[in-house]
């Protein structure tokens, strides 16, 4: 079984404390409190060096300096503040870093609300059980003998078909229903190679429709998508060893994720608003009346300073737009806003709360929007900023290298 170290404060009073145990049950993981006494808390306290006033977040630290002392055995560490706290946020963050620089233990941080529920802990729960049990099929560098990687996602489905580590057919189209659009997807990939599913070793599934598919097809490997997406990335940017950070814009909701020799160590996700999405930019093309394909090279050739869109909401974001084109704003302007936009949230959101290594390999199908690349490197300072070839296909990329691991001795 798995051990979870739980790290936060308000987790009991806000009444997310049971939701958090269910969601880390569901995958055979447990949570475990680190145990720390007073004199304890105290002797923590003076060694971290963080002046905080609340006792709940002196006993976080204390928590903490369990784990790195070696005082708490666990394999991986859960941290959770209420997102209406502003000290809490800070130590989330200080002792997400503290624990990092000391442990190998892969770490999630969470920032919960009184509605939070099971589901939406789901994935990280997942993704930590996950990193844990299955750390040497995470490691895997090669994709051996002929199998087949779908990522089922919230607004498309994308498909690829491996042999011998290269990629030889893809599929992606739109999501609708589950089952019929993976096997639209699989017709696609096996178009032209003269193979048929018959023929496939393993199917590996991710996505949110991983669990429908997977056990529709009796799939070999049915995992999330965080540790999917991060090994499809390494894989393609060719950045298996060493450090490197990944960053998915979605449809739906965004993941950034740290690798260390193709293993994930820290991980956020979500947000605050549909604003800091892929869906965002779809509807700003729309209302330029050009295709999500022309949105890139259009915000290449704009300035965003020229159309300030300020809105973290999608709503009022639109409404932002439409005023800035009524003002006389220039298409490409225009363009150029969105794609800073997304990218600025995505960076307030979710950014600042890792450590950024690079390179940055960005991916998913927003990746192939060159304008906003460009404006995640610049909000980042320039930094150089990889999209691998077939990033839009990399959780069905990650699957299908990693099913071969459990069919292939």
């Amino acid at each position: 079984m798995v051990k979870i170290a739980q790290i936060s404060c308000g987790t009991d009073y806000s009444g997310v404390q049971k939701e958090i145990e269910k969601a880390a049950a569901t995958f055979g993981s447990e949570i475990i409190i680190p145990e720390a006494d007073l004199d304890y808390i105290d002797e923590a306290y003076e060694k971290f060096g963080f002046n905080a006033a609340s006792s709940g977040i002196r006993l976080m630290i204390a928590r903490a300096m369990s784990i790195v002392e070696g005082k708490t055995d666990a394999d991986a560490v859960f941290i959770a503040t209420c997102f209406r706290c502003a000290e809490g946020a800070l130590v989330r963050n200080e002792i997400r870093r503290f624990i990092q620089q000391n442990t190998n233990l892969p770490v999630v941080t969470y920032s919960f609300t009184e509605r939070t529920k099971a589901d939406e802990l789901f994935i990280r729960m997942e993704a930590l059980s996950t990193i844990v049990a299955r750390k040497s099929l995470l490691a895997r560098e090669k994709q051996e003998g002929l199998t087949i990687g779908i990522d089922s996602g919230s607004t498309t489905t994308k498909v690829v078909l491996m042999e011998n580590n290269k990629i030889i057919g893809t599929g992606w189209l739109p999501t609708g229903d589950v089952i019929e659009t993976a096997n639209t997807g699989m017709e696609q990939a096996f178009e032209g190679t003269g193979y048929k599913l018959d023929d496939v070793d393993g199917v590996g599934v991710t996505g949110y429709g991983r669990l429908t598919i997977g056990h529709h097809m009796n799939a070999a490997l049915i995992q999330e998508e965080l540790s999917v997406n991060a090994k499809g990335a390494v894989f393609l940017a060719g950045h298996q060893r060493g450090e490197a950070t990944v960053l998915d814009i979605g449809g739906m909701d965004n993941k950034v994720i740290t690798v260390n020799d193709g293993i994930p160590d820290n991980f956020t996700m979500g947000g605050i608003c549909a604003g800091a999405s892929g869906r965002f930019l779809e509807m700003t093309a729309r209302r330029l009346g050009v295709d999500i394909t022309e949105l890139g090279p259009l915000a290449l050739k704009g300035n965003h300073n020229r159309a300030q869109l300020n809105s973290y909401c999608i709503v009022f974001g639109i409404q932002d737009l439409v005023t800035s084109l009524a003002a006389g704003a220039q298409k490409a302007d225009v363009a150029s806003a969105a794609c800073f936009s997304v990218a600025e949230q995505v960076y307030e959101q979710q950014l600042q709360e890792i450590d950024v290594r690079e390179p940055l390999i960005q991916v998913g199908g927003t990746s192939l929007i060159g304008g906003l690349v460009d404006a995640v490197s610049t909000i980042l300072g320039g930094i150089d900023v990889i999209v691998p070839e077939h990033s839009q296909h990399i959780g069905a990329v990650g699957a299908a290298l990693l099913v071969s691991g459990l069919t292939k001795k």
